[in-house]
Formats: structure tokens, C-alpha cells, sequence
């Protein structure tokens, strides 16, 4: 039993890993390809490392309330049985939906950038890619999303 429910929360923290989506400049979703996009051109003024937290679905919430139902089901006997379930679940989910979160946490940067229309913006992306002052850019905008990239 002990090892089903091993493999139950192996299973369950590959799943939710798995459903992290990249915020990194250079990672492209299947549905932006072959769509247009609008390029400005800039000079980073600065930038700064920051995290981007991870996802709060109700993935990680679910797999850990069944994961600990199952965990907790095996507490006793009848009654007892029942109440571990209920109360595995509800640790469980707990558990799951900080789990999901921490491990689509990422690491990446804020960079701010003064356009050559003089505007200065600032775009925040995944990834470790390193900025610095007097960088030449491309800022690449296409239905709501925003990616920069050096020249």
C-alpha cells in the first residue's frame, strides 16, 4: 500500500511540473507561430532579476486531495477510514496547490528600456537571460504578449 501511494505522489509532482509554461523570451507557444508581430527597437537603461510565481490551478489542488484520500483512507478501520480520507483530502489539496505553485515558480527579469521614439517601458520575462545598460533590443509585441530579445 505504502508504495502505491509513493508512486501516487511521484506521479502527481511530474504531472503538475509538466504543466509549467515558459515566460522566457526565447520560448514561443504553438499558437504564436506564423503570427504577426509588431517590432520596436531600444536601448536598455537597466534591469533587475525577479521571480515570477508559479500557477494556482485547481490541478495541483485536485491530485493532492486524491492523492491524500488515498494517503489517508488507510488511517483505520471503517469510520476511522472515512475521516482519514476526508481529512487526507483536504491536507492533500493544501499541500498539492503549494506543491504546483512551487514548482512553477521561476526565475527571471524586469528590463527597462528606452524605445527610439524616446518612451521608456519596462517588460518583465521568464528565463536567465542577462540585460545591461546601453544593450541594443527588440521588443516583440503580438496579442497582448510582449518578449524581448537582444539585436
Amino acid at each position: 500500500m505504502k508504495t502505491r501511494n509513493l508512486l501516487l505522489i511521484l506521479g502527481t509532482v511530474i504531472i503538475i511540473g509538466g504543466c509549467a509554461s515558459s515566460k522566457s523570451g526565447d520560448v514561443y507557444s504553438r499558437d504564436e507561430a506564423r503570427r504577426v508581430q509588431t517590432v520596436l527597437l531600444g536601448t536598455v537603461e537597466g534591469s533587475r532579476p525577479i521571480r515570477i510565481e508559479g500557477t494556482k490551478s485547481d490541478i495541483g489542488t485536485g491530485a493532492g486531495a486524491v492523492v491524500g484520500a488515498i494517503a489517508g483512507s488507510s488511517a483505520g478501520q471503517g469510520k476511522g477510514s472515512a475521516i482519514g480520507s476526508v481529512v487526507g483530502a483536504v491536507v492533500g489539496g493544501v499541500a498539492g496547490a503549494a506543491a504546483e505553485e512551487g514548482l512553477t515558480r521561476e526565475n527571471g527579469v524586469e528590463v527597462t528600456i528606452r524605445l527610439e521614439s524616446g518612451r521608456l517601458i519596462s517588460v518583465v520575462q521568464g528565463g536567465d537571460e542577462k540585460f545591461q545598460p546601453g544593450d541594443k533590443v527588440r521588443i516583440m509585441q503580438s496579442g497582448g504578449d510582449t518578449r524581448v530579445t537582444h539585436q
